[in-house]
């Protein structure tokens, strides 16, 4: 790789032994990937829970903070694994917590502001077109390439805590204009009136595309989609095909005609999707007979107007005997929530809210599964009906009123 002078510094050492171990550990994936250089970026998002990042993670990063390792840009932190609460439903290990709590305590001293949000897109930063960050969660990856033209690879564990203290990473993958161009044409003709629907149609695509370079550019959807719908949208990609960057015609900056999206290129595959294409996914979805289920609205956290919708269709109404009901979000859009009267809406109604975690990393899940007995978890979220399998929920994905209906009454619909 070549190395400007101030990046040769760092690989000697002048700035400190954190930096120089986080270089050469960069130099080590740039090569890896061939990149030619680095690349300046502006924000890190880093994964680094103890589900996930495990005690050899919690040991690398002790070892950095203890070389006094500071981020050169600001860093925010992805969700969680643990709630800290006292539910007993929700037990989590004593000496798990314990090591939790020291990952935050060293984010605070290496300058990592700890927002706890898998959707930091939403509250805490928005990269501009051509920005280069680097981030550290499929989906807010596939958000940043994708809906705010930003550039990021996944940038998980090691890397992205690397990236955060040089202040750059290396150029290769989505930072480069090649990777952006579109792959696979998707007329998308169904009418997308749900986040379940475009959790659906992120299984139709990406699960029989699973390539990380695979890039669709959707087509025909005559209607500007919201936030939180290709929030949904991204990261069922994310999940089911590993891809880290779609675009929408017309709707996504890097797609202002279908020919820009492609580049010039021709499609490498086209397909068409339907309300019936969407309406079969749900369809393939079966119950277990259980006597104890719960439902879901997790992965990715919620948004603050996720939230509001919520409350108004569990306004009034009670969560089943039988049921459990649980929401996660982080703690920005908790507060807002809480203000607004949502939380308590939403708890009188018997809903848990979890703050700072999404709920298939948290700490101990298959156990908690067992504890309660749950056999079914419903969500309208594609992500999560996809991602917590391996925790063996049998998983059904529903539209978010039929979610919250089967929570009121128990009755598997």
């Amino acid at each position: 790789m070549q190395l400007t002078p101030e990046e040769q510094a760092m690989l000697r050492g002048d700035k400190g032994a954190a930096v120089q171990e986080a270089i050469q550990f960069q130099i080590e994936v740039g090569s890896f990937f061939e990149a030619k250089r680095f690349v300046p970026i502006t924000h890190a998002h880093v994964m680094g829970d103890i589900e996930v990042m495990g005690d050899g993670g919690l040991e690398h990063l002790r070892s950095m903070d203890e070389k006094h390792a500071k981020c050169s840009v600001p860093t925010s932190s992805n969700a969680q694994c643990m709630h800290f609460h006292e539910d007993a439903r929700f037990h989590q290990d004593e000496q798990e917590q314990t090591k939790e709590r020291e990952i935050l305590s060293r984010y605070k001293t290496m300058r990592i502001a700890s927002t706890d949000s898998c959707i930091p897109y939403q509250q805490v930063y928005q990269p501009k077109l051509g920005e280069h960050v680097a981030w550290g969660d499929t989906g807010t990856v596939i958000y940043a390439n994708s809906v705010l033209g930003a550039r990021t690879n996944f940038e998980a564990g090691k890397a992205s805590f690397a990236a955060a203290i040089t202040g750059r990473t290396p150029e290769y993958g989505f930072h480069l204009d090649e990777k952006r161009a579109g792959s696979l044409l998707v007329d998308l003709q169904a009418r997308m009136e749900d986040f379940a629907d475009w959790g659906a149609l992120g299984k139709i695509v990406g699960h029989p595309h699973q390539d990380y370079f695979a890039v669709p550019v959707f087509d025909g959807f005559h209607r500007m989609p919201s936030s939180d719908e290709l929030k949904h949208l991204g990261a069922s990609l994310a999940s089911y095909g590993s891809m880290a960057m779609f675009h929408m015609v017309g709707v996504t900056p890097e797609a202002q005609t279908r020919d820009t999206a492609f580049q010039g290129h021709k499609p490498q595959e086209s397909m068409i999707v339907t309300d019936a294409d969407i309406q079969a996914i749900y369809d393939g979805y079966r119950y277990k007979d259980a006597a104890a289920n719960i439902v879901v609205f997790s992965g990715p956290q919620l948004s603050l107007f996720e939230m509001q919708s919520l409350a108004e269709l569990f306004e009034g109404r009670k969560v089943a005997t039988g049921m459990a009901a649980v929401v996660t979000t982080n703690h920005m859009v908790y507060s807002d929530a809480k203000r607004l009267g949502y939380v308590d809406t939403l708890e009188k109604a018997g809903v848990t809210i979890m703050q700072g975690v999404c709920f298939y990393i948290l700490q101990r899940l298959s156990k908690i599964r067992e504890e309660n007995g749950w056999t079914n978890l419903i969500s309208n979220s594609g992500k999560l009906v996809n991602t917590i399998t391996a925790h063996r929920f049998n998983t059904v994905l529903r539209r978010t009123r039929d979610c919250v209906e089967i929570a009121c009454t128990g009755r598997l619909a």
